[in-house]
């Protein structure tokens, strides 16, 4: 069976870095995104200054380059829609976007007014009833496929055989 993602995790925001931790039992994962050179890495919860302001999360829908630079979106809500084999289907219900940058300073009036709305689409977009996800179950391939895979890639996490076609990732 494939590695699940984590349930439980929080979202640390410092003027440098975002934090992901994960709070499942026994995780020590921290993922780290510089809001300046935008490297992702790995860290542990100890590297979490304690200075940062935190909220709970329920995943990583996934970044977006706007004219202001990048955003991170995140899921700030979720509601059960259904179980799939003893598998947990949520539905995304609300998101936050967040500006890698600390201030709009850089951005000429014309630049703002665009990057405003291309926040707008973005917005309008994700609040289109149909994000879902599963943190135990691959819904990116159908059962069909699923049942003839081999082993091996049943074996890999839901990160490594996610569908391009169908997926977001989701941490």
């Amino acid at each position: 069976m494939a590695t699940a993602a984590y349930e439980q995790l929080k979202l640390h925001i410092t003027p440098e870095k975002f934090y992901v931790e994960a709070c499942d039992d026994g995780a020590d994962d921290v993922l780290t995104i510089d809001r300046v050179s935008t490297e992702v890495t790995l860290a542990v919860k100890k590297d979490v200054p304690p200075s940062a302001v935190t909220r709970p999360i329920f995943g990583i829908l996934g970044t977006i380059h706007l004219v202001a630079g990048n955003y991170l979106i995140v899921i700030t809500k979720k509601i059960k829609v259904g179980e799939f084999f003893s598998h947990v289907v949520w539905k995304a219900t609300d998101f936050d976007v967040l500006s890698y940058k600390k201030t709009m300073l850089h951005l000429t009036d014309i630049q703002l007014q665009d990057n405003k709305t291309f926040l707008a689409m973005l917005n309008h977009v994700l609040n289109v009833d149909g994000f879902y996800f599963s943190t135990t179950y691959d819904l990116t391939h159908t059962l069909q496929r699923l049942s003839n895979t081999s082993p091996e890639f049943q074996e890999m996490s839901l990160l490594e055989r996610i569908s391009g076609l169908y997926g977001m990732v989701i941490f």
